[in-house]
């Protein structure tokens, strides 16, 4: 592999697309997905303690919801990232394992979703879908790392020293 490698993985296949150089869109689409699926964790561990659980268990299934349609938007974005890594790298290797997880996590969700809107019990969230959840956050976590990994390890879609410097002139 060549030192153009780490270069070529650092630029946009489509800026309009995928986000400029130095600032992806997929970084900050993951924050919508994250964000729900975590708060309807919240909801469904607050489902089996409060009083009148429906409102919880029926806001949970809805932020499941929100973070699906989001992961989806994330996902497209983050395919373009991943194109712009040369194959056979281990950035590339990690990048497909990032992915791979994140369709698991995401058709995880879509499936607790359906599983809840076929029960339209009103009570506390149940604890098979909850069970699933708690596993799909577990994979999402793995998921972060890796996603970490790329960009502050690898550098992937990340500007180089040089573009970086500039933010540390006096």
């Amino acid at each position: 592999m060549t030192g153009r490698a780490p270069h070529e993985a650092k630029r946009p296949v489509s800026a309009v697309l995928a986000g400029p150089y130095g600032h992806p869109f997929h970084p900050m689409l993951v924050t919508v997905p994250i964000g729900a699926w975590v708060a309807s964790m919240v909801f469904d561990v607050a489902s089996r303690f409060a009083s009148d659980p429906g409102f919880l268990a029926e806001g949970s299934k809805w932020l499941i919801a929100i973070g699906v349609l989001g992961a989806l938007a994330a996902a497209m974005v983050g395919f373009l990232d991943l194109l712009a890594i040369p194959a056979g790298t281990p950035a590339f290797r990690t990048g497909l394992l990032h992915m791979g997880l994140n369709l698991v996590v995401t058709a995880a969700y879509a499936a607790g979703f359906l599983w809840r809107r076929a029960d339209e019990a009103a009570g506390a969230v149940a604890p098979g879908p909850l069970l699933l959840s708690a596993g799909g956050l577990a994979l999402l976590a793995v998921s972060g790392y890796l996603g970490g990994k790329l960009a502050y390890r690898y550098g992937v879609r990340v500007a180089d020293e040089a573009t970086q410097a500039g933010g540390f002139r006096r």
